[in-house]
């Protein structure tokens, strides 16, 4: 026993060791262990806010009163601190009014922890998805949240620093803030593009079933079209209030991207509406982003719009080009969709325990 306690000295030694002298590396605030215990009142089952397999977050409330959401990354990763630095700070460039805020970090030890903003009414799923809650998004909303995802995910394509494929868009990781603006969350699958790249291929494909892109899903091939294509089934989401995975009609056995595409060939789009939006909606509004979604959903990825005209598409009145048959369009029997709505609807392919900017 007591040379276990020797060798944890020795290692906390030569952590202090290696952490010391480069805070002011991180362009950004490095909290002190003791503060994010004080204001998550030491990690407490009350203060949790959820569980991903990077590690748990919890809700945390510093001196000043300021809430924040505190990312305490598993103790399995096996990122060094110096790795974990670089990340962090290339986090810490994305500053857009549609991207969760990253505030600071905390390395102590073993302890690696991500300290964002506090998002006081948690993820869209849980409004999306719930038949109580869905009447709290009226169509307005649901519109001003779709061009808000929209302007973020053009902000990581397009005209941040570098330029990012965020690879796992989906409702769960679109957080609202108290006014209900959208901001994209997550970013421990993204991947980094220098230059004029726009594509990139992996023997690891991480995300999550019924998000993601044919060409990515089927041959690890991702692109700023994979996000589009991604988006565009959020946005079959947002306007439908069903979820993709485990989505089931008595009547055929498509899933919502061949519901949805069905109904736009037999010129019933808004049977696709969800009840909750309200009366106040404009029809040809709800039809055109209908339209946009399935755009985003066609099976070759050069036929999907970038995301500059999708924001363009969203707030004007151009004539829109016809969609071309989407990707997976998928016929299942009631036998497996019973079997895939007994899996939870968040499940990723990858085993990743943190969340980082993967450089290529």
């Amino acid at each position: 026993m007591s040379t276990t306690i020797t060798e944890r000295i020795k290692e906390k030694k030569e952590n202090d060791i290696r952490n010391e002298g480069q805070d002011e590396d991180m362009e950004l605030p490095v909290f002190q262990l003791a503060t994010i215990l004080h204001a998550t009142d030491n990690f407490s089952l009350s203060n949790k806010l959820g569980q991903g397999g990077f590690g748990p977050v919890y809700k945390g409330k510093l001196v000043d009163g300021q809430e924040i959401a505190v990312k305490r990354l598993s103790s399995s990763s096996r990122q060094g601190v110096n790795e974990f630095k670089n990340e962090v700070k290339l986090i810490a460039k994305l500053q857009h009014r549609n991207l969760v805020r990253l505030l600071g970090c905390c390395i102590e030890g073993e302890e690696k922890m991500l300290v964002y903003e506090y998002m006081p009414n948690r993820s869209l799923d849980s409004f999306l998805f719930d038949q109580t809650r869905a009447k709290e998004l009226d169509w307005t909303k649901r519109f001003r949240i779709i061009c808000g995802i929209a302007r973020g995910l053009l902000y990581l394509h397009q005209d941040s620093r570098l330029r990012i494929i965020h690879r796992d868009l989906k409702a769960s990781n679109v957080l609202l803030d108290k006014e209900m603006n959208p901001k994209i969350s997550d970013f421990g699958m993204a991947k980094t593009f220098g230059g004029e790249q726009t594509e990139g291929s992996t023997s690891r494909v991480v995300g999550t079933y019924g998000y993601m892109a044919p060409e990515y899903a089927i041959d690890g091939l991702f692109s700023i079209k994979s996000d589009v294509f991604s988006f565009g089934i959020l946005l079959l989401e947002i306007i439908s209030g069903i979820k993709n995975r485990g989505f089931f009609q008595p009547e055929h056995s498509l899933n919502l991207i061949g519901h949805a595409w069905k109904l736009w060939k037999e010129g019933n789009p808004l049977e696709l509406a969800a009840e909750s939006l309200g009366e106040g909606f404009t029809l040809s509004e709800v039809t055109r982003c209908i339209h946009i979604s399935l755009l985003c959903l066609q099976q070759n990825p050069e036929d999907r719009p970038p995301m500059s005209s999708v924001v363009m598409m969203l707030g004007s009145e151009i004539k829109l080009p016809q969609p071309k048959q989407p990707g997976f369009l998928l016929e299942r029997t009631a036998l497996e969709m019973d079997s895939s709505t007994s899996k939870h609807d968040s499940t990723s392919v990858n085993e990743i325990t943190h969340s980082i900017l993967e450089a290529r």
